[in-house]
């Protein structure tokens, strides 16, 4: 059952796509949500952690910083359409086919 949860957060495989030796993919993601949902995810991590502490495998003098920017919903779509010319601008059109100027 954990090997089938761990596989799928490596590969990033979807839930119905998770190799039958695991067992049936829908046993496997619904002890997932629930052990997500229960915090046992997050109890075996401190259990792990507190672990490796004692054992003195942790530098907990490292931290990472990070950010995160998000665009505004309307800024995060590319343009579908050629933008709009301005009134008396002209748009280039090619002169020669490409064959006659490449050489």
């Amino acid at each position: 059952m954990i090997g089938g949860i761990l596989y799928r957060a490596r590969t990033g495989v979807h839930w119905r796509d998770l190799p039958e030796q695991y067992g049936p993919w829908k046993t496997v993601y619904e002890r997932h949500r629930a052990w997500s949902a229960d915090g046992t995810w997050e109890h075996l991590l401190q259990q792990v952690q507190a672990a490796a502490d004692v054992a003195g495998q942790v530098d907990w003098g490292v931290s990472v910083a990070s950010t995160v920017v998000r665009a505004h919903q309307h800024a995060a779509r590319a343009r579908t359409t050629a933008p709009p010319t301005l009134k008396g601008e002209v748009t280039p059109e090619l002169q020669d086919e490409p064959a006659a100027w490449i050489g």
